[in-house]
């Protein structure tokens, strides 16, 4: 196994022990809802801390429902990987072809020879034009 294959094992078995590890140790059964969002637990923080508390703003748009709230989180959380994605592809392409480009440039000029245009020959020259043009 190479270096990388190694490297990406680990990275998806830390992953799924940081999905899993939770639930199998029972984090979080002592609370009424184990893994609400951060913004519930402030909420709840602030409203011990300070039973009176008025919010400075309302939210924009409030969702009918908790599935509809998932599902703009998760449509939110796809958009900012597809720009990250995008952000890194194009980061890597520029990266890439620079190095290519550099490269080319120090790479031996054996083909020139080849593509510089060669001298006329005697055949083109003694027939004249009328010769080229047949």
């Amino acid at each position: 196994m190479n270096r990388n294959t190694k490297i990406n094992a680990l990275l998806l078995l830390v992953v799924a022990a940081l999905a899993v590890l939770p639930l199998a140790l029972g984090l979080g059964d002592h609370k009424e809802e184990p893994f609400t969002g951060a913004d519930a637990e402030a909420e709840t923080a602030i409203t011990e801390i300070e039973p009176d508390y008025e919010p400075w703003f309302s939210p924009l748009y409030e969702p009918p429902s908790g599935e509809i709230e998932s599902a703009l989180f998760a449509v939110q959380a796809a958009l900012g990987a597809g720009v990250l994605a995008y952000y890194f592809g194009v980061h890597r392409g520029r990266r890439q072809g620079e190095e290519r480009a550099l490269a080319r440039q120090d790479a031996p000029d054996t083909g020139s020879a080849a593509s510089a245009p060669s001298a006329p020959s005697a055949e083109s020259t003694s027939a004249g034009p009328a010769a080229e043009r047949a």
